[in-house]
């Protein structure tokens, strides 16, 4: 079947360039380098760019703290950035930094038009500012008490418990993340990017051509109901970043100007290739009549930035917008968030050195769909599914067949083959593959591969090439099953090769034939092959066991307090008073009804009945608990809570759980004997 040929351009997410790539940066890289790979070997044109994000308060702190300039901290991150990247078989067509002449060229050019059209305006605002560092604070250099719902340790300008978005203005007890200082307020002029004038475009963009998912899509339309807010993209000095053309000591906020670090990476290998025989156009790719693809994957928890700012911001610099936005969810490992007192934070390179990169890459992409779900990776459930599929199905075909090819018929396969149709039905499952691809559903894909790889193990062991070879004049036809089975495997290695890229080339050689998707339906028949070298290798639990121990940080320690653990993880809080304690009325409440929340990732709404009373709560639980597991179910409630207004509702209590999170959240149950409506003292 032909294609028509695409031209496409791809990014990721651009790392921040201040600390290393982890295991969880690794989802995003690996899902669009896989997705990449697939386009170039369909022969499509896909350039795949990035850069590291190199502006912003954060890094001039570290910087400070370090004793270095800044230019100094980014460069050296950025080299260590490339190089987990390269040995993680990222494929990056240019990676390149924020901090460039191509990106100050774009944020002034970008800013000056949007100027020019009346989408900018100046606005004097109360901003939180550090008495003791004297500077203003960003965002996420402020923590409190979330205004909305009252979660203490929470940033700046959104709770990761409820969800809200507010001002750091409006952060009770809030905190300097600099000095520690309690912040004030001072009046600041600060420059608006008017987003509330983009407010039908952007709605209309939302919903058509499958811009982005359902879920992000739904997500964001929550923020049109009471009229978009404008935009704060100026900081003030000191600040490290890009100054704001005619305003002194005004800097372009780093949400600004980062996403056009995606052009200035492109640019930049625009001009690479502008002398080449294969320039490359700028314009054909972002110009508003362009009619190439552009996509960006990016993490869940960005969506905002990248499906209203960002293109916002494009259609009112006249440029043209992407042609989708994907985003994935988050890692955890075993179940939980990354920890380092567990040894589950685990950094990129100390993987690089006790493990193949491709393993990674083969297990996250037999997870990966194209939902914004979570994905866990199981240490156990990885070695164990490597092992299964990669070891022992895929490259245990190779093994062995390719021992009798070599050492019977001078590495030569017959002129035949066997079972022709079993290989054309695998042939044949090319495009439902392909389509899994394209769709981003890898897990799907990677299911479809192997039940092929069954089916060539299965045809193996039922025609046993190792017991027909000890059989006088039957050696012709130990010769047709093996060349059945390597061109059953080229296939197979064919459809992992976006995956498995370095496994893919070690298997061209031996193959003796590049592995394209153009060619598949034609086996290799009467082609001399050469000798066989083992391609992967099965983990063992003890290399895990030294991932885990290498990124363990023991916790600071006293008599008192254990190096890992809830209490490590966790630390009691502040004493209180009992008077304090005693104006908490908390009471026995039956569950008498549990349902999703539409929209909210984390939220389950309970109906609790206190002895004929009943009210509604919500609660951060829904990782831990279907709603029909909890129903009938008596638990604890703080009964006496203010209603607090959430963006899904009222909420008139809270229901009590332990445990860290995600899937290990325990709602509190009570002894038998305990109704309704009982006091718990």
């Amino acid at each position: 079947m032909t294609h028509k040929q695409r031209n496409i351009l791809v990014t990721s997410a651009l790392p921040y360039a201040n600390g290393p790539i982890h295991l969880g940066h690794l989802v995003e890289y690996i899902q669009t380098d896989v997705w990449a790979r697939f386009q170039r070997l369909r022969g499509n044109t896909c350039y795949y760019v990035c850069a590291d994000d190199a502006h912003g308060t954060p890094i001039m702190l570290r910087a400070r703290q370090d004793g270095i300039t800044p230019e100094e901290l980014i460069a050296a991150t950025q080299k260590e950035h490339e190089a987990d990247f390269a040995d993680f078989h990222i494929d990056f067509d240019n990676y390149y930094t924020t901090h460039s002449e191509e990106n100050r060229e774009f944020a002034s050019s970008i800013y000056l038009k949007l100027k020019e059209e009346g989408h900018i305006k100046t606005e004097t605002i109360k901003q939180a500012y550090d008495p003791e560092a004297e500077m203003f604070l960003p965002d996420r250099f402020i923590k409190g008490t979330c205004p909305k719902c009252g979660a203490d340790d929470q940033y700046g300008d959104n709770c990761e418990v409820c969800g809200a978005t507010y001002d750091p203005t409006e952060l009770k007890n809030p905190v300097s993340a600099v000095s520690g200082a309690t912040p004030i307020e001072k009046d600041s002029e600060q420059y608006f990017f008017k987003l509330s004038d983009f407010s039908d475009m952007l709605q209309q963009w939302l919903i058509e051509d499958g811009h982005v998912q359902s879920e992000i899509a739904n997500k964001q339309k929550e923020l049109f109901e009471d009229g978009l807010r404008d935009w704060d993209i100026s900081r003030n000095a000191p600040y490290w970043g890009f100054e704001i053309p005619g305003a002194p000591g005004k800097y372009f906020y780093v949400w600004m100007d980062a996403p056009m670090g995606y052009m200035a990476s492109f640019k930049n290998l625009c001009d690479k290739t502008a002398a080449s025989e294969k320039p490359i156009d700028f314009d054909a790719y972002w110009s508003t009549d362009s009619k190439n693809e552009l996509y960006h994957f990016i993490g869940k928890d960005i969506a905002r930035f990248h499906t209203l700012f960002w293109p916002a911001v494009l259609d009112g610099a006249g440029y043209r917008k992407p042609t989708g936005v994907f985003c994935h969810g988050f890692l955890t490992v075993n179940g939980q968030k990354m920890s380092k007192s567990r040894g589950t934070f685990i950094k990129a390179r100390t993987y690089l050195e006790h493990l193949n990169p491709e393993y990674l890459r083969y297990y996250y992409t037999a997870k990966l769909s194209s939902s914004v779900d979570d994905i866990d990776l199981n240490l156990e459930d990885f070695m164990q599914r490597v092992n299964s599929d990669l070891v022992g199905k895929v490259v245990n075909i190779a093994s062995r067949c390719a021992g009798f090819i070599t050492k019977k018929f001078d590495n030569q396969l017959s002129a035949e083959l066997p079972e022709a149709d079993l290989y054309n039905e695998i042939v044949a499952a090319g495009e439902l593959i392909a389509q899994h691809y394209e769709n981003r559903e890898y897990n799907k894909a990677v299911r479809e591969i192997m039940a092929q790889a069954d089916k060539a193990n299965v045809y193996i062991d039922e025609n046993k090439p190792w017991v027909l070879i000890k059989e006088e004049g039957r050696e012709q036809e130990v010769q047709k099953i093996c060349t059945q089975g390597l061109n059953m495997f080229r296939l197979l290695m064919t459809y992992l090769k976006p995956i498995l890229p370095a496994t893919a080339k070690k298997a061209e050689t031996f193959l003796n034939t590049e592995l394209t998707w153009g060619n598949i339906s034609e086996p290799l028949l009467a082609h001399t092959i050469n000798k066989f070298k083992p391609l992967l290798t099965r983990i063992e639990k003890e290399q895990l066991d030294a991932i885990t121990e290498a990124s363990t940080e023991n916790m600071p320690t006293t008599e008192n307090k254990p190096a890992s653990g809830p209490l490590a993880d966790d630390p009691i809080a502040d004493e209180i008073s009992f008077d304090d304690f005693a104006k908490i009325d908390l009471r026995i409440a039956r569950i008498v009804k549990a349902e999703h929340v539409e929209g909210a990732d984390k939220l389950l709404q309970l109906t609790l009945d206190l002895d004929g009373q009943t009210k509604k709560v919500f609660a951060g639980i829904k990782s831990a608990y279907k709603p029909e597991d909890l129903e009938g179910k008596l638990t604890v409630m703080v009964a006496n809570l203010a209603p607090r207004k959430m963006r899904f509702g009222l909420s008139e209590g809270m229901v009590l759980a332990a445990g860290p999170g995600g899937k290990d959240l325990f709602i509190l149950n009570p002894d038998d004997g305990a109704v309704p409506g009982m006091k718990v003292k």
